[in-house]
């Protein structure tokens, strides 16, 4: 039977005879996903002075990390790395937007990060940036009081995780 579901995490609906493993919009695994009626995903949330600098940060990060994976699909040769960077690219773009949402503005400025044309050269860099994302998120989750504030940190830190496996095998 085909149900409509929604991510908790980004806000996203989906269309399918089940939940999809991770959120093809944001990557959240699947416990974030739910039958629309039963999902939780609201973005009106109270921010004290650390969250709001933290939401803040984040947004930055998932800006530039986007701008450099759209650059690095553009400007490498393998096919491979091209479809790797620009799905990453997606996934980090919807994951600014879900700061947009929590951080209440109207529109996400653009990104300007630079990448190589060697495809090894962007993973490196894809794996320094997924680590710092990583370690930066984790914090900001035990800085947090805040549950859904907590909720989005701790989802993001496994899709950077997955996205530093990717990688990892690469590497």
């Amino acid at each position: 039977m085909v149900n409509l579901w929604r991510c908790e995490i980004c806000g996203d609906p989906y269309i399918g005879d089940e939940s999809p493993a991770n959120c093809p919009f944001c990557g959240a695994k699947r416990k974030f996903i739910k039958e629309f009626k039963d999902a939780n995903a609201s973005f009106d949330v109270e921010l004290n002075d650390k969250d709001r600098a933290n939401a803040e940060h984040a947004l930055e990060v998932e800006i530039g990390n986007s701008a450099f994976y759209f650059c690095a699909a553009e400007k490498v040769k393998e096919a491979e790395g091209q479809k790797l960077f620009k799905a990453l690219g997606k996934v980090e773009a919807e994951h600014a937007a879900i700061w947009k949402k929590i951080l209440k503005l109207d529109s996400i400025p653009k990104g300007t990060d630079k990448c190589s044309v060697e495809y090894k050269e962007d993973l490196k860099d894809s794996h320094a940036r997924e680590a710092r994302a990583i370690n930066f998120y984790k914090k900001a989750a035990s800085e947090s009081s805040n549950p859904r504030i907590k909720q989005i940190f701790n989802a993001l830190v496994e899709v950077e995780t997955d996205h530093l496996k990717l990688s990892e095998e690469r590497l």
